[in-house]
């Protein structure tokens, strides 16, 4: 069993933001196969499907995204999924706009909802499907988090989104870590 979890803030007033990249990617490629989130437990809105003959849960965590490991723990221990067969979609403001990286474990780099997840899952061990959002410029962090993109960059996330859409498909397949960030990276 795989879990795909997007990381972002719930509500309205977060809604199409920079920190919410990994919602807005997770959206997409639930949209582009017919899936919804129809289900409300473990403090996130989920759906289990069968996937290319693998069962798969496809998270929004609700906790806000400095608490996000609280929903992704509670889905992993109850349907005991290995924090190998995790992949987290997150933003990264320390890569360009768009720009793609995969990551098998590590650290947080500073990012709060990666911390909450190694916390609560106990372990670094699991996938990242980071997404460029660029540091800001002119501004606070905070500010630019909670901004949308403007046109020119949101055309540089619709391409991320769609290479995403490959990884995710890739990652239910069957490859690992090492292959995605051969492929993608």
């Amino acid at each position: 069993m795989k879990l795909i979890a997007g990381l972002g803030n719930p509500g309205k007033k977060y809604d199409r933001t920079k920190h919410n990249t990994g919602f807005m990617c997770l959206d997409q490629f639930i949209k582009n196969n017919s899936y919804s989130l129809n289900q409300n437990k473990f403090e996130g809105l989920f759906t289990k499907e069968k996937i290319a003959g693998e069962d798969v849960i496809l998270l929004e965590p609700q906790t806000y995204m400095n608490e996000s490991g609280r929903s992704i723990a509670q889905v992993a221990n109850f349907f005991k999924i290995d924090p190998s067969d995790i992949l987290i979609i997150q933003d990264d403001m320390d890569m360009p706009i768009g720009k793609i990286r995969i990551r098998a474990n590590g650290k947080s780099g500073g990012h709060n909802g990666i911390k909450s997840i190694i916390r609560d899952l106990g372990t670094e061990k699991f996938n990242r499907l980071k997404i460029g959002i660029r540091h800001p410029e002119n501004t606070t962090v905070v500010s630019w988090v909670l901004t949308p993109f403007n046109a020119e960059q949101q055309k540089l996330m619709d391409t991320a989104f769609t290479t995403s859409e490959d990884i995710i498909a890739d990652f239910i397949s069957g490859k690992d870590a090492g292959y995605l960030m051969n492929k993608y990276n």
